[in-house]
């Protein structure tokens, strides 16, 4: 499904002046905040319909598991950096600006300019008391943000009606950022399923509703900074992160410092 919707999706901006870092198969945009928001706001019309990941050693991890998930990862516009080691692994390998550009930090920024630059918000996912919640809470702390809908999926897969409807109620809205909070990976699949079908740039955040509502707290920025909030949200959720975390931080240490492998090995 993937790779159909690559095939028959039309970008209008060209994909490779994008700079990125191969890290695990996964070409990891080797950017910062600043590129990113400057490349937001002169690209965003013709960037409508596609997708953003935010990549973390989670999801690089299951991409190098899965050539299907690498290739959505390597199917939207960009694979941004949300994890600390990402950016690192980057500049070890010459790309000195790239910094850690988190799926929370980018919403945050975004919503901040909202109300002057008049950008619309379509927030699919999570349950929906907390986009309820999310909702008071990002009116409250940003003034004049356009909210433009907001729907909370069942816990089951969609009819082929109902994600009709879903798509046309998203495009109806004219809106300029569709936030997609299922979590990794299904999150991406959903965004490279609707690729070239939603009229909005899709960017998968993750936890990133919970933190707006106020369900749970970013790491100090103290952490963020060291690279530690993994830390922090494994104390916040010991028995759903414990064993994931165990895993992949050590097979992506293996394989991006230990054994300093890199290209096009998706699928291994």
């Amino acid at each position: 499904m993937a790779e159909e919707q690559k095939n028959n999706y039309q970008r209008k901006v060209d994909k490779s002046l994008i700079p990125t870092c191969n890290i695990m198969g996964v070409n990891i945009a080797a950017i910062n905040m600043k590129w990113l928001l400057e490349y937001l706001e002169k690209n965003l019309p013709d960037i409508k319909g596609d997708y953003i990941c935010v990549s973390n050693v989670h999801t690089t991890v299951t991409s190098y598991d899965s050539a299907s998930y690498c290739a959505i990862q390597n199917g939207g516009i960009m694979a941004i950096p949300d994890g600390g080691p990402l950016s690192s692994v980057g500049r070890k390998r010459g790309h000195q600006e790239m910094e850690r550009t988190t799926g929370p930090s980018l919403m945050g920024e975004i919503f901040q300019i909202s109300a002057e630059k008049g950008y619309r918000h379509y927030f699919y996912g999570s349950t929906e008391e907390t986009l309820a919640l999310l909702e008071k809470k990002l009116k409250e702390n940003y003034p004049g943000i356009q909210i433009a809908g907001m729907y909370s999926p069942p816990f089951r897969v969609l009819t082929e009606e109902e994600d009709r409807q879903i798509v046309e109620n998203i495009n109806f809205a004219n809106v300029d950022f569709v936030w997609i909070g299922l979590g990794a990976p299904k999150q991406e699949k959903w965004m490279a399923a609707h690729q070239g079908k939603v009229n909005g740039l899709m960017i998968g955040v993750g936890a990133g509703f919970d933190y707006y509502a106020g369900n749970i707290k970013r790491a100090p920025m103290w952490m963020q900074k060291c690279n530690l909030e993994w830390l922090y949200r494994l104390m916040q959720d010991p028995k759903r992160l414990f064993k994931r975390y165990l895993y992949t931080n050590m097979k992506f240490i293996w394989n991006t410092i230990i054994r300093g492998k890199r290209g096009n090995d998706c699928g291994q």
